[in-house]
């Protein structure tokens, strides 16, 4: 016969055996739920420490239940009618011997007088005997709360549900300097978890200089999923952490030997996420393993094209989505105002695995190119115009996706074209993306595939792409600071492609990128000549955007050293159709001429102010290309401030070593930035330019924007948004109200608090408020 599930009265965290880290905000915020609800369940994916999590807040909250804190622990529990019986173990009363409703009112019974916290954990593979079990409960007996986990709610009247995300990971989406240093590391809970879980098999170990890219790409990949970091963790005994990055690509085989005394549904990776799997309905599988083609994220629109069919029809698929969010298989996050769904990438591989098992991956994956390609078609349609910021974040939110597609192009014979039409739509994606080296990768892969398929004659019909991908190539080059003779032949070989392909656009393109070149050069009137006759081109061709972006690229080669008032002119062309067409990019190109020309005026505040409104427009893009000489025109303003400058230059580094190519600043600039760069140095002693160098280069890019835009928080070590965060914490917001009224992801919310916790040295949310409170009192410069 089956036994109850192990249970007993809780002792308090002298129990533990392992510490718990990262979790002080979650465990405050928790306690004060409970303090105003009677049930609070922790819902999240398996192995990301609800239990952990429930045991530490029953632990912190014994003083409050005089009457006691116990503990039901279900996941060997199989049979419902036996659940209320384990239960009345728990409360260390012998069982009755009567299941079902006999040994419910008997609990009733036992806790009607007192004030008891009762913890049920691991409720999912029990949720309606679980959920029947609560509510009666706390029908019967005033003082009791319960406190429950599960991979899903319990679904009942008054429950409030608290979603248990993973630890926080290092952030590698944003541009910075090479690599993650030692120091960005310090203080990261995933970083911090996986390192004591590697010294408790391995004594001594911490992570070197020459590990720390290593440890945060580890931690990152495994999601900050607890469990599958200590997993990870263990085999520092055998492997470096590189070695067990490197080993990823089978995650499931290598996250094995968890504790022996645990379930052996906790011993490895892939008998936690079959739980999961085994509870779903066959439809909910079905979702969950088509789902995983996608990358990173996906939408509803996205979901309907690529998985829907009359084995899940889609009717059927908001519903069945709906359940797999409920089993915490699939995150709900809101951003930029629409719903996006994503799963951790453990789960994905998990459901990729089952994907290929079904024989119909490369069905899903052809879907989902084709989706993506009709969606970079209509962003290249519409990127002229007011939905230019919007198609700009749409495709920065599904990049991986965009990567998965161009994968699937190149390795499936005869779609390299077709890889070349997502690659090149819209034209200035890479750049404004700040992506220069990934797009220069695909299209030197896809371009290299295609010749293959034409000495096959294999190739696709549309050879204007294949001309489009050379010119776009070849400028990310450009930009890259590729050798002149390389650029030289390359460009060379454009125009003969774009001639024999009677392609007249490409052709001005190409005029446009010998214009970019003399600019380099500062031969400004060869760069004048060039840009009008590519405009009169592009005009020629209905191409408005291109001859606008000629006329804004004319207004900075003259703003910088050419004719002033030819480039006040242009600007004014430029500003003039860019409001009238809602576009933002070009707008903020001839604001960054507005900048160059107060620069030669000797204006150096009016430069400032066009230079940071230009970036304004520039930033939501990532366009580090473009923000760089903005940043270089606000520096040289600011020479009259040395530590200031410094800090600067410093940033400057940041942004373009985050462009992965040789500039270290715009060449027509590169002579005066030098200049200016000796002044600075010869103004400061070598120590203090350093410091100053070393704070703008080792800044996250939030922080670097920060400083540039004059927008530090009057606190030292707060950017403004932390200082905003901690104005609404002490106005009472909650994260999810901070979200919205910042217009940030809750998530982004919720880290924002976990870091100023952290870099104040504050424990909870209460604190964090008095500290703002104290802040508004404090005299400006104190």
């Amino acid at each position: 016969m089956e036994t109850g599930a192990g249970a007993g009265a809780f002792v308090g965290a002298g129990g533990e055996l392992t510490s718990l880290i990262g979790r002080r905000a979650e465990t405050a915020r928790i306690a004060g739920l409970l303090s105003r609800a009677r049930l609070v369940t922790l819902s999240g994916v398996g192995g990301v420490g609800k239990t952990r999590l429930a045991l530490r807040v029953a632990a912190n909250m014994t003083g409050s239940f005089p009457d006691g804190v116990y503990v039901a622990e279900l996941a060997d529990l199989k049979d419902p009618e036996l659940l209320a019986p384990s239960v009345l173990g728990a409360l260390d009363v012998a069982n009755p011997g009567c299941p079902g409703a006999d040994a419910t009112a008997a609990l009733a019974a036992r806790l009607r007088e007192r004030r008891v916290l009762l913890v049920l954990d691991n409720c999912e593979h029990l949720i309606d005997a679980c959920a029947l079990l609560a509510d009666t409960l706390l029908r019967a007996v005033p003082g009791l709360r319960v406190l429950a986990t599960s991979r899903q709610p319990l679904g009942i009247a008054g429950e409030q549900v608290f979603p248990v995300e993973p630890l926080p990971v290092p952030n590698t989406g944003e541009a910075g300097g090479a690599g993650h240093r030692l120091h960005a590391l310090n203080g990261n809970p995933a970083v911090a978890l996986f390192v004591e879980r590697a010294a408790a098999v391995l004594p001594g170990f911490a992570v070197t200089e020459s590990e720390a890219t290593a440890v945060a790409e580890l931690v990152r990949r495994l999601d900050g999923l607890p469990f599958a970091i200590e997993l990870a963790a263990a085999r520092v005994r055998s492997l470096t952490p590189l070695e067990i990055l490197e080993r990823l690509t089978d995650r499931f085989a290598l996250l094995t030997g968890g504790s022996r005394v645990a379930p052996d549904r906790q011993r490895t990776l892939r008998t936690l996420i079959d739980w999961s799997h085994e509870l779903c309905t066959e439809r909910e599988r079905l979702l969950w393993a088509r789902a995983s083609v996608f990358r990173g994220g996906f939408d509803l629109e996205g979901l309907g094209r690529v998985c829907a069919d009359a084995d899940l029809p889609p009717a059927a698929l908001l519903d069945t989505l709906d359940a797999l969010v409920v089993r915490s298989i699939v995150n709900c996050r809101q951003e930029q105002g629409r719903s996006r769904y994503h799963m951790l990438e453990t789960v994905r591989e998990y459901g990729h695995e089952r994907l290929a098992a079904s024989g119909s991956a490369d069905v899903l994956r052809s879907r989902h190119r084709d989706h993506y390609a009709e969606l970079t078609a209509r962003a290249g349609q519409e990127w002229f115009g007011p939905r230019q910021v919007d198609w700009f974040t749409r495709l920065r939110l599904d990049h991986p996706n965009l990567r998965a597609a161009l994968e699937f192009c190149l390795e499936r014979p005869g779609q390299a074209r077709a890889g070349l039409a997502l690659a090149v739509s819209p034209r200035h994606y890479w750049i404004t993306a700040g992506l220069l080296s990934e797009g220069r990768r695909w299209l030197s892969l896809l371009l290299a595939a295609d010749d293959a398929q034409v000495l096959d004659g294999a190739a696709g019909p549309d050879a204007a792409i294949r001309v489009q991908a050379q010119v776009t190539d070849t400028y990310l080059g450009i930009l890259q600071g590729a050798p002149d003779a390389d650029v030289q032949r390359a460009l060379a070989a454009c125009e003969a492609a774009a001639r024999l392909d009677s392609n007249r656009r490409e052709s001005a393109w190409v005029w446009h990128h010998h214009g970019i070149l003399a600019v380099w050069r500062e031969d400004y009137a060869s760069a004048a000549e060039l840009f009008a006759r590519a405009r009169t081109e592009f005009r020629a061709q209905g191409c408005l955007d291109a001859a606008l972006e000629c006329r804004a690229k004319f207004a900075i080669a003259h703003a910088y050293g050419g004719e002033a008032t030819e480039a006040d002119e242009a600007c004014g062309e430029v500003e003039t159709a860019a409001r009238t067409h809602g576009e933002s990019w070009l707008h903020g190109m001839a604001l960054l001429a507005r900048a160059l020309l107060a620069r030669r005026a000797d204006a150096p505040a009016d430069a400032i102010a066009h230079a940071r409104k230009a970036i304004a427009r520039l930033r939501p893009f990532q366009d580090w290309w473009d923000v760089a000489m903005c940043v270089e025109v606000i520096a040289w303003s600011t020479q009259d401030t040395p530590r200031r400058a410094a800090r600067l230059l410093g940033v400057l580094q940041l942004l373009w070593e985050s462009l992965g190519g040789r500039l270290g600043s715009a060449p027509f600039m590169r002579a005066q930035h030098l200049r200016f760069e000796t002044a600075v140095r010869e103004a400061l002693p070598g120590a203090a330019f350093d410091r100053e160098f070393r704070r703008g280069a080792r800044a996250t890019v939030d922080e670097a924007m920060a400083y540039v835009l004059d927008d530090a928080a009057g606190v030292p070590g707060l950017t403004r948004r932390e200082s905003q965060v901690a104005e609404l914490v002490a106005d009472g917001l909650t994260n999810k109200d901070i979200a919205v009224r910042l217009t940030i992801a809750q998530r982004t919310a919720e880290n924002h608090v976990e870091r100023l916790l952290g870099k104040l040295g504050l424990t909870s949310r209460t604190q964090l408020a008095v500290w703002a409170y104290e802040q508004r009192d404090r005299p400006a410069g104190s």
